[in-house]
């Protein structure tokens, strides 16, 4: 990932740091910041339930459960 500098008009390359290293986690982090913000993943979403379980036969969770509210064609 690089960052914009405007003022030259060049691009800085970012160190990459890892969630673990920033002591961010998953469910408590991650998964909050995309539940409040939907549309960071790059479509326009509804969030209809967080930690869905409810599968027949199964016993996956989604962390995320959400509908895309306008299909492009």
């Amino acid at each position: 990932m690089f960052q914009v500098i405007r003022s030259t008009n060049r691009l800085m390359r970012l160190e990459e740091r890892r969630f673990a290293d920033l002591k961010l986690r998953e469910r408590e982090h991650l998964q909050e910041w995309l539940a409040h913000t939907p549309e960071a993943l790059g479509e326009e979403l509804l969030i209809i339930q967080k930690e869905f379980d409810g599968f027949a036969d199964t016993r996956e969770r989604l962390d995320l459960l959400a509908r895309i509210l306008h299909e492009c064609s």
